[in-house]
């Protein structure tokens, strides 16, 4: 624009100016001016430095118009040359996504493989694991070598049967043998069936039409074939009819008189005393929950309900007390005594949250011909309970690595040992881990092995024979393994596996050794955990008691149950005599010709066949 020019005043445009001059593109602004200069008539002469001033003003006018177009022509010039820029970029993008499409689909691939065989590198670790914990869980023990006895045998590792290949597998050979191996046991023949089993004799004979020879004559009998096969009959359920025959005086001098009846465990119910010995091997020999048995009993149109068995189990076992009770005397005047414990969840215990668990006190001990098994139910795991159960007993004691085990160690009289059999659990670990490789606790195994070896040449023999074995040959391997393990400890990370193996070792080492004091010392564990094993079973498929009654009656009735099979007496019909004569028990001796090993097996299972 146009500004003041100053002092000047304004004067007309000179003559020689005129709107050509402003050219073409001059501003309308300027043109107005021009033109109402002329209007006004101040065309006079303008100065020339007026002239100059509005020549420069209207200079920068047109200025502004060339920028403004020349800006116009640079958006549209540069808007082209982005067009193709994004368009490169576009065409240039496509490409690289169709490049990273394949490299990426190449890469998943190969990840995808990669991932795969991790995974299924894994999953054959874990599946590894998960079979060793199953073995140690439920399956039979496949520690055992030719040279060895059985040496983990625990029952929670016996619950359950692996398969028919597991049950016959068998480490490698050990790197000494002292005694051939035994022959195997033949296959494929069948065995007779029992001779003590009710026999029913089919009679098969040709009819006399038949008997004819083609050349006339009438065939004669000369002998027979004879086919045995077993049957079995369904069980029967009945109703006995205790018909009671009331007899009075016809003249009325004396009361009336009705004739006895047999004696009732459960006099108050209707439930038989074989009824309450099948319902007792059921569950606590076939390991059938009491709600199965009830359904068993349902099919058969008798109703009753699991709480009423139960009521019927607790209530013979409280009578079975006594038992149990003598059971425990025979117990207590063994020299020798193994314990272990287990598990038992109890739903209402007092004083405790629901769910947690009680526990199973096992016993074993006595002669071979008078093996007594004890079970006893206690809420806690503390020490004081075996101190409660062994109170006044003195003897050696054999028992896992359990601490609660220790304040019974020390009370006066009792030596306590340790199994073998857990000392060497922690080495098997290490060696299954190894892969087949040899190291060091292969070493241990070994004289582990040669110990176990030792205990089997001498297994049948005299007491005084085995303790001569064992401090001329146990005591030298005993040095040897000793002078390893004080080598081996200051180079084992405590920690580790192995380290954790040998601190087992050392800690018990006292308790493992004593074994060799005498030769009717035992060299583990086992026959108690063996002894846990059923019970362990039947606590898979009934899973729990309800009240620490039902505990406490489970372990009554295990406690004859495993004492009775553990003097090869059939559970059934030992329960059966026991409880048909148990009510008119009334002494000491009375009782104890009930004990298992007062009786004749042949003789129970026959009377059991009778009724």
């Amino acid at each position: 624009m146009i500004k003041d020019v100053g002092n000047h005043k304004a004067a007309a445009p000179s003559p020689d100016i005129s709107p050509a001059d402003y050219g073409p593109h001059g501003s309308p602004e300027a043109m107005r001016r021009f033109a109402q200069y002329m209007q006004q008539g101040m065309a006079m002469q303008l100065d020339a430095g007026t002239r100059d001033l509005l020549r420069q003003e209207l200079r920068q006018d047109l200025r502004d118009e060339i920028v403004k177009e020349l800006q116009v022509e640079l958006r549209e010039q540069t808007r082209a040359e982005l067009r193709e820029e994004i368009k490169q970029e576009i065409i240039e993008a496509e490409i690289k996504a169709r490049v990273d499409a394949g490299l990426k689909s190449r890469i998943e691939a190969e990840f995808k493989a990669c991932v795969e065989a991790e995974v299924l590198k894994r999953l054959r670790v874990y599946i590894k694991e998960m079979e060793m914990a199953r073995r140690r869980q439920f399956g039979r023990s496949t520690e055992t070598s030719s040279a060895q006895y059985r040496l983990f045998d625990e029952a929670d590792a016996l619950a359950e049967s692996s398969s028919d290949a597991d049950d016959q597998a068998e480490l490698p050979e050990e790197n000494t043998r002292t005694t051939p191996r035994k022959p195997a046991k033949p296959r494929g023949k069948r065995q007779p069936l029992p001779a003590d089993l009710p026999r029913v004799e089919i009679v098969y004979a040709m009819p006399e039409d038949e008997r004819t020879c083609p050349c006339g004559c009438t065939m004669a009998e000369i002998g027979e074939d004879v086919r045995e096969e077993l049957d079995i009959v369904p069980m029967q359920i009945r109703v006995l009819r205790h018909i009671h025959k009331r007899y009075a005086c016809s003249r009325g001098d004396s009361a009336p008189r009705t004739a006895p009846t047999p004696l009732q465990v459960l006099p108050k119910t209707n439930a038989s005393n074989n009824l309450l010995a099948m319902l007792l091997t059921t569950k606590y020999v076939d390991a059938m929950p009491l709600a199965r048995f009830s359904n068993v009993l349902a099919r058969c149109g008798v109703n009753a309900p699991r709480q009423t068995l139960a009521r019927w189990v607790i209530g013979a076992a409280q009578a079975l007390q006594p038992i149990h009770n003598l059971l425990r005397d025979h117990l207590l005047d063994s020299p020798v005594i193994h314990m272990d414990e287990t598990t038992v969840q109890v739903l209402k215990q007092p004083n405790k949250k629901t769910g947690s668990p009680g526990y199973m006190w096992v016993q074993k001990g006595g002669p071979p011909d008078k093996s007594v098994v004890i079970y006893d139910y206690d809420p806690s795991r503390s020490g004081k309970v075996p101190l409660r159960l062994l109170a006044g007993w003195q003897g050696y004691l054999m028992t896992d690595g359990y601490e609660g085990y220790n304040a019974v160690g020390r009370t006066e009289g009792v030596e306590h040992l340790v199994c073998w059999a857990h000392a060497r659990r922690g080495f098997v670990k290490v060696v299954q881990a190894s892969k087949g490789k040899r190291g060091r606790a292969n070493e241990a195994m070994d004289m582990i092995g040669r110990l176990y070896g030792i205990e089997r040449e001498f297994a049948d023999a005299t007491d005084g024979a085995r303790l001569e074995a064992r401090q001329s040959r146990s005591k030298a391997v005993l040095a040897e393994l000793r002078d390893w393990l004080d080598k081996m400890l200051p180079l084992v990370p405590p920690k580790t596996p192995l380290g954790q193996a040998l601190g087992y070792l050392y800690r018990y080492w006292s308790r493992l050794v004593r074994y060799v004091e005498r030769g009717d010392l035992p060299i583990d564990n086992n026959r108690c955990e063996n002894a846990i094993r059923p019970f362990v079973v039947g606590r898979k498929n009934w899973l729990f008691s309800d009240t620490p009654a039902g505990a406490h009656a489970s372990a009554v009735v295990y406690s004859l149950i495993e004492t009775a099979k553990a003097n090869g007496r059939e559970p059934y019909a030992w329960l059966r005599h026991v409880l048909q004569r148990l009510p008119y028990a009334k002494t000491a001796d009375d009782y104890e010709a009930l004990l298992p090993w007062n009786l004749s097996a042949l003789e129970l299972v026959e009377e059991a066949i009778r009724a």
